[in-house]
């Protein structure tokens, strides 16, 4: 019953699916049979007239439920649209409730102060996951299909097609139907069935480099769009550094304070140790000295992508360094 609810909310952020969940919830909401009568959605524009959406939410509702009046793109909004809402809210129609869904609108506009005003839970926050967050994210997606996601197909699955929760949703959902029989999506389902759409992030070219798997290290180097080999040399020697540090830790049994030790978030870290065991004594100076020759070689005019390649191969023990 409207009752049950606030006259208004504010559903902001750009996390796609979490705002349709809230949208779909406000929806299931309404009054059965009346649905068509008590919905009316509208997606802004220039010509959306204040009065017109005035009109809407102060019609009354068939039935003994309420009215669900849905804008979409409410961070663009025309000032009088905008104002027209404030003046609204000072005295909304309790047998309607506004759901305004905005990608961002700032605290200190007088149309989030008036819908903040209506209760703590009248702002719907959905900001994006941090990327480090989407595996468990994912993880609820495929539990919805009856089915289980292990963490290297979720990782795998974000580097194919990027953080929209959306994407990832709708590719989850197609590979729950092609893995049904086994029950559990993999990596190799992923590598199998999904295609690439997303540009390489150099942190997963580190990644790889870290777990020494010199293919999946050349293949992601091979689908990068125009690199900066000096740029990632640099960026691997951080990587190399930060790894010598989890080797001489664990070394000694402190391995538990290596975040701090780098003045990083303990996620930052989470693999560091395990992929610094991967070295033998030595071989992460010796890393460190092949990074040195490939940056020197390559500053000096040497072939990029050769250089390069060998530098991967030498890290990743496929070739003396």
């Amino acid at each position: 019953m409207a009752q049950e609810l606030l006259p208004a909310y504010l559903v902001v952020g750009t996390d796609e699916l979490k705002a349709k969940e809230v949208v779909a919830r406000l929806r299931k909401r309404l009054e059965p049979g009346f649905e068509a009568f008590n919905l009316d959605e509208r997606t802004v524009t220039s010509d959306l007239e204040a009065q017109d959406l005035l009109a809407s939410l102060n019609t009354l509702p068939f039935g003994s439920g309420f009215r669900l009046v849905i804008v979409m793109g409410a961070d663009h909004m025309a000032k009088p649209v905008s104002e027209a809402i404030v003046a609204y809210l000072s005295d909304p129609n309790p047998a309607s409730v506004l759901c305004l869904v905005a990608e961002k609108l700032a605290k200190t506009t007088r149309l989030y102060k008036a819908v903040a005003k209506l209760g703590s839970k009248a702002i719907i926050d959905c900001s994006p996951a941090k990327r480090w967050d989407l595996p468990k994210k994912m993880a609820r997606m495929a539990q919805k299909h009856g089915m289980r996601i292990d963490e290297s197909a979720s990782t795998e699955l974000i580097a194919r097609v990027g953080e929209s929760t959306t994407m990832l949703d709708q590719q989850i959902a197609t590979l729950s139907e092609l893995c049904r029989n086994a029950g559990v999506i993999t990596r190799a389902d992923v590598e199998r069935y999904v295609t690439r759409t997303a540009e390489v992030k150099p942190w997963d070219f580190l990644d790889a480099m870290s777990e020494r798997n010199a293919g999946r290290a050349l293949e992601l180097y091979q689908l990068m769009q125009n690199p900066s080999e000096i740029a990632l040399v640099s960026m691997l020697v951080g990587r190399i550094r930060e790894l010598v540090c989890a080797q001489s830790l664990a070394a000694r049994g402190q391995s538990g304070s290596l975040a701090s030790t780098l003045g990083k978030q303990a996620w930052q870290v989470k693999s560091h140790t395990r992929w610094a065991s991967r070295f033998a004594a030595g071989e992460l100076s010796r890393s460190l000295a092949a990074c040195a020759t490939c940056d020197q070689a390559l500053k000096s005019g040497a072939d990029p992508r050769t250089t390069f390649i060998k530098l991967i191969l030498a890290v990743c023990g496929s070739v003396a360094a």
